[in-house]
């Protein structure tokens, strides 16, 4: 667990304090995004805090090497996460007029600052929505199944140009009969 004081933040005479770490993740994180990811490995964090009243400000880069699920198969896809991220850290309940400022603010029930945790949280909302295998992205695969078949928008769209409205297949249908009518009268 990597983990720092908010009061020996903010009463260091150095203007910024550093952290650099490699991370291990325990059971709890596996367990706790196993529907999100398979496996967190090579991850490391740089970062500065430093105070500035009331908080102490944290600002990290995180670069992590994952296996995740693809979003249309399931099937393990690598991915290379390098991102950064900010969070203010609190002593006190943040005040309305603090809330008001737009920052990420953490209220510290103690006095740890839980960076392992802040880490591990950035990285499950750092995962995009959409995941290919390779295959899947180049050649367009779909799952399908015993009557039924994922397709994309736009072959969706396409047999839906095609596909006639039952409502308005009965109404020309109707419209051909009256039409037909009208000529055998005349």
């Amino acid at each position: 667990m990597l983990e720092l004081s908010f009061f020996q933040i903010k009463n260091s005479r150095e203007p910024l304090t550093q952290v650099s770490a490699d991370l291990t993740f325990a059971d709890g994180f596996y367990e706790r995004s196993k529907d999100l990811l398979y496996e967190v490995k090579n991850a490391h964090v740089e970062g500065q805090l430093f105070y500035d009243e009331p908080f102490v400000t944290g600002n990290f880069q995180v670069e992590a090497d994952l296996l995740v699920p693809s979003s249309r198969s399931l099937e393990a896809v690598p991915l290379h996460q390098k991102f950064s991220f900010v969070e203010n850290y609190s002593d006190h309940e943040p005040t309305q007029e603090e809330k008001q400022l737009g920052l990420m603010i953490i209220p510290l029930a103690d006095d740890r600052i839980d960076v392992q945790t802040a880490v591990e949280d950035n990285i499950l909302l750092n995962i995009p929505t959409t995941i290919l295998t390779e295959q899947e992205a180049t050649e367009g695969l779909y799952p399908e199944g015993q009557g039924w078949e994922v397709v994309s928008e736009q072959d969706f769209a396409e047999q839906k140009k095609d596909q006639v409205n039952p409502a308005f297949a009965q109404l020309q249908d109707l419209l051909d009969k009256m039409q037909a009518d009208e000529n055998e009268e005349k």
